[in-house]
């Protein structure tokens, strides 16, 4: 028996497809490794997650919205008075949720 890979998935049906997922999801997760789209694991076991890690929502934020507070751009990591932050501010957050809907 043949299997084959099939024709590729056309860009708008891919997009309608992932659609459902969380907007993180479209960064890889520095904290498990799981590559862009797709969900993360817990490093012990392997098992798949719902929700991907807070990092991940981090990293997507950072990637995607300016930060309100600290009035950095997309990919310029938050800062408090001039120390940079682990994570985003809450209202990277919204900025991020806002444009991605």
């Amino acid at each position: 028996m043949t299997i084959h890979a099939g024709a590729p998935m056309p860009a708008e049906l891919r997009h309608w497809m992932r659609a459902k997922q969380d907007p993180a999801r479209a960064v890889p997760c520095s904290h498990c490794g799981a590559a862009a789209h797709k969900p993360c694991r817990l490093r012990t076991t392997g098992r798949i997650l719902t929700e991907p890690h807070p990092q991940r929502r981090s990293d997507w934020a950072k990637a995607s919205a300016c930060c309100p507070d600290c009035q950095v751009t997309p990919e310029v990591p938050c800062h408090d008075e001039g120390r940079a932050r682990l994570t985003v501010h809450a209202r990277r957050y919204q900025e991020a949720e806002a444009t991605a809907a």
